[in-house]
């Protein structure tokens, strides 16, 4: 009987071994990194910050310029560095007074894409907001693609102000021309207000390009302000999102880039802990 029953644990944990050895990364994308992470570090080095953030694995960046070094010589710092700026943000003001600019710092800096992470507004955002964006997103869109650069918006909360029988997100992303228009999603701007991001990305299957990996604080109660402490912004797996939900609907819709971005004081601590569980996600 003992000998049967050493056989039955030995047969389990070989099974274990063999399943577990079947699982697959989820994430099996380059580590990407938004700029704005490392705003308290480059005002102190930024090819001493330039290192540390390769250093983290990242090959990946979305920003653009940085005051204090030109674009052409940031793009010569990044390429020794092995990291491609995939994308730039764009205000969104200036973008649809004149695309010139943007376009200028792509070209330098090799960027595909551009976001746009703000849509100005007064109080809570209307449907007049939603309509002008429209109407600017899709000009500018279509502007940007004459360059062979794709224009993205990337949420931010406050879209999502009921409407008929969705919300003004839904019109923005129904009303604006899918050829010249794609979207970033920022996974704690989508949670904060009461969506569920994997539920909005198979939604939209082909509208999204690009995603901020954020995680939300657990116990926080989200609102349509757009905005939150940014103590509340976690290592991801720390917080109340579930990840591996978001990923697994993001590769199948085909999110083509994905950018950590942590507003966190403590930013230097958690992206570690965010890079490590990404990694760690199995199928």
């Amino acid at each position: 009987m003992k000998k049967l029953t050493k056989m039955v644990y030995f047969v389990l944990s070989v099974l274990i071994s063999f399943e577990t050895l079947a699982q697959k990364p989820v994430y099996t994308n380059p580590i990407g990194m938004q700029a704005y992470t490392f705003r308290g570090s480059w005002g102190n080095g930024i090819e001493a910050t330039l290192d540390t953030i390769k250093s983290l694995g990242v090959t990946e960046m979305e920003g653009g310029p940085i005051k204090g070094i030109t674009t052409e010589e940031l793009r010569k710092q990044l390429d020794k560095r092995g990291i491609k700026m995939v994308s730039i943000g764009a205000d969104y003001k200036q973008i649809v007074a004149s695309t010139a600019e943007t376009i200028k710092n792509c070209k330098i800096l090799g960027a595909t894409y551009v976001m746009v992470p703000w849509i100005p507004h007064n109080g809570a955002f209307t449907l007049e907001n939603a309509k002008q964006a429209v109407t600017d997103f899709n000009k500018v869109g279509k502007e940007l693609k004459a360059a062979g650069i794709t224009f993205t918006y990337h949420n931010h909360g406050y879209e999502f102000e009921p409407y008929e029988d969705g919300t003004l997100f839904d019109y923005i992303v129904k009303n604006t021309n899918p050829e010249y228009v794609s979207f970033e999603m920022d996974v704690l701007w989508t949670a904060f207000p009461g969506q569920d991001p994997a539920k909005l990305l198979l939604k939209y299957p082909t509208r999204f390009k690009l995603m901020h990996l954020k995680d939300l604080k657990k116990g926080v109660v989200g609102n349509l302000s757009g905005g939150t402490p940014t103590t509340n912004d976690v290592a991801l797996g720390t917080g109340s999102i579930d990840i591996p939900a978001v990923l697994k609907a993001a590769k199948k819709v085909g999110v083509k880039h994905y950018f950590i971005e942590d507003e966190s004081p403590s930013y230097l601590k958690q992206i570690p802990v965010t890079v490590a569980y990404i990694k760690g996600i199995k199928e």
